[in-house]
């Protein structure tokens, strides 16, 4: 039964995620390319990480600079589950260390990469950005989705990092593309 309940209260998500999916792939092009990429979770130590390593090597070629931070600690380590779910996509976390994102890096950034729609108003709130600044990662994943939000995978198994792993990397590639064809 509670299966059944979150499956029509995601609903919405699902039904709203093509339109969502359209909308940021047609903004984005709109705009500059961006010089610095910002890529932003709640810790720092799993998906925005993760997510930087895999757009920094798709965005290189262009010359983008991509970091990462969190909105919370500092100097923490990624966990064992990470480093090994990180590993099967060629991605070497182990001396990643996380951050807080600082006003003067979040103002810094051309564009900003956030994994819910809470840590967007969050940085337009805390940091003065504009929405247009600021995209959800999940917005932008080519398959059907139950929620926008790429859950935080933090203290829980293998297989969930390697679920939450695949659609980072789905929607990086998507993203690497559409910067691709952006003005330089």
């Amino acid at each position: 039964m509670a299966d059944l309940l979150l499956r029509v209260r995601r609903t919405p998500e699902r039904l709203l995620h093509p339109f969502r999916r359209r909308k940021a792939l047609e903004a984005l092009p709109e705009r500059l390319r961006p010089r610095t990429l910002l890529v932003l979770c709640h810790g720092n130590i799993c998906r925005s990480p993760f997510a930087a390593a895999l757009l920094a090597r798709e965005l290189r070629p262009l010359g983008i600079a991509v970091q990462s931070a969190g909105f919370i600690g500092f100097n923490r380590p990624a966990p064992a589950e990470a480093i090994a779910a990180a590993q099967s996509h060629r991605v070497d976390l182990t001396s990643h260390r996380s951050r807080p994102v600082t006003a003067d890096v979040a103002r810094a950034a051309d564009l900003i990469v956030v994994m819910d729609v809470i840590q967007r108003r969050l940085v337009c709130e805390r940091f003065g950005r504009l929405p247009s600044d600021v995209i959800v990662l999940g917005d932008l994943d080519p398959a059907a989705v139950e929620t926008r939000a790429i859950h935080d995978p933090v203290d829980q198994s293998r297989q969930v990092f390697d679920e939450v792993y695949e659609r980072i990397a789905r929607c990086v590639q998507e993203l690497g593309r559409v910067l691709g064809s952006a003005v330089g």
